[in-house]
Formats: structure tokens, sequence, C-alpha cells
């Protein structure tokens, strides 16, 4: 008795080279995996992005005399040109109680999404021999940028936390807190650049494009005035309020000052931000993994 296998070619027909190959279990070459897959395989290679991270954060700076001190120089500069602009010169302090340190959170923060953002949007496109000459999931390149500015940030926060005492801000049981914002914070970072990765990927034009949007998220987000003070509570001043980089600089205001009050309703905007942007910033890059670095 002869057992006949079902997956031999029909009598009298000889197989194509793709029906050869998928009974093998052969795929094709740079082929997009399935969603679950993908993120698994991001997963097996985190150490990658973590090693890539380390090397960009520690590089970023290396090359000028005071190589990693230019991570809290630079927003620190930046804080007391804001300070003397906007706090003497326009005096946007109304509204606020301690506006060095409302500053300060401001400039520090903002300035992590938006090198986030900047940095992330070209990351496939800045590592093209990578991609064209290994294989890797793409995510980890933007994933990596982030990861990188997290690590730029941490010792900038020490200072942070240095000019908030200074200031006259009493330590409190909320400061723990600022930890669980940044992580968010991080997490919606990561979704914006996976997400504008892709874009300038496909349109390098739009590389010219973002640095105009982190300019005008700084005019619109509250980095140096109130914008409930300026812009009211409801109508356009609680657009502005909700808007994500608004979001998460008050979350960290909040942690940090006593006269900012944190509310239940902004870790939920905080959260929602965050997994939203990560759910379509992932699902968004992962459509597009067979065109990277094929042009």
């Amino acid at each position: 008795m002869t057992v006949t296998d079902h997956r031999a070619p029909a009598e009298g027909r000889s197989e194509t080279a793709a029906e050869l190959a998928a009974r093998h279990g052969l795929t094709r070459s740079g082929a997009r995996p399935s969603l679950s897959r993908y993120l698994a395989d991001v997963w097996s290679r985190r150490h990658f992005a973590i090693s890539l991270a380390g090397a960009r954060a520690y590089a970023s700076n290396q090359v000028s005399y005071l190589g990693q001190l230019w991570a809290v120089l630079t927003p620190m500069l930046w804080a007391g040109v804001y300070l003397f602009v906007f706090g003497h010169v326009l005096d946007t302090s109304r509204g606020v109680d301690n506006f060095a340190a409302f500053l300060v959170i401001g400039v520090f923060l903002f300035r992590f999404t938006s090198t986030s953002l900047s940095a992330g949007a070209s990351s496939v496109i800045r590592n093209q021999s990578l991609v064209s000459t290994l294989r890797f999931p793409r995510a980890l390149l933007p994933v990596s940028v982030v990861l990188a500015e997290l690590l730029t940030l941490l010792p900038a926060l020490v200072v942070l936390l240095g000019v908030v005492l200074l200031t006259g801000e009493p330590p409190a049981w909320s400061w723990l807190l600022l930890p669980v914002a940044v992580l968010l914070q991080s997490v919606f970072g990561t979704g914006l650049a996976l997400g504008t990765a892709r874009m300038v990927s496909q349109v390098r034009d739009v590389a010219n494009i973002v640095p105009f949007v982190t300019r005008a998220l700084m005019y619109v987000s509250g980095v140096f005035f109130s914008i409930e003070h300026y812009a009211g509570p409801g109508g356009l001043g609680a657009a502005l309020a909700h808007q994500p980089v608004a979001v998460y600089l008050e979350l960290a205001r909040g942690c940090l000052l006593q006269g900012i009050h944190l509310t239940a309703s902004t870790w939920l905007w905080a959260t929602g931000w965050a997994l939203g942007a990560l759910l379509v910033g992932v699902v968004w890059f992962w459509n597009g993994e067979e065109g990277y670095g094929r042009d």
C-alpha cells in the first residue's frame, strides 16, 4: 500500500518555483512579517537598540571640549534666554507663581520631545548603509533615537531638580511621580518618531517641514507661558491644553511645582496620548517595513 504525500504536485503537472519554495518553508527575501512576529523580533533585538542609543548619546557632544556637559548646558542656556525675553521683556510670567522653575521644566522637557521628533524622523534615511546591508527590524532605529535622547535627559533632570529647589519649591512626594511622567512622554515620543521616520523615508521633503512643526509646537504648548491664563479655560485654551506636548509639560510641572495640581484627567490624557501614538506609530511603521532601504 502506497501513501501519497498531499503536498506533492498533481500528476502530470510540475511545481512552480513559488510552490516549491512554499513547500520547503522558504519565504520571500525582505517580506514583511506579521505584526506579532515583527514585535517579537524587535524585542529579541532590544539590546542592539540599547547599544545604539548609548553610542549615540555618548557621541553627540563628545567632539566638543565640554563633552556631555552640553546635554545640561544647552537647555539651561535656552532657559536663560527665554527667562529674559519672556519673563522680563514680554512679561509672560503672569498667572505663574514660580515662573523660573515653570520655564526651566518646560524648556528641558519640550527639548526632549522636539529632539526625539526631529532625530527620529531622519533615523532611517541617515542609516541607509545599515538598512541596506543588514537584516533587522527597522523600528529599532527610531526607538534607539528616543532611548538616546532619554539617556541624555537623565543628567539634565538632576540639574532640573536642583533648579526647582533653588527657586523655593520644597521636596514633595509628588516628585516621585516624575519618572512615570517622563516614561509616558518617552512612549509618546517613540510613537511620534516611528510615524515620522516612515514619512521621511517615503517623502524626503517631510524632513524640511519637521523644524517648522517643532517650532509651532513650542509656541502653542505653554513652554514659557500659562495656557489657561492667556487663552482661557475653555474653547481654544482647552484645545491647546489637551494637545499632547502641553499635557506632558503640565504633568511634569504638576509633579514638581506646588502651584500646579495634578489631576486624574491629566494622567488619563497623558496615558491616552502615549498609547495611542505608540499604537499608530508601530502599525504605520510596520506597514512600510518592506520599502526601507530600497531607494
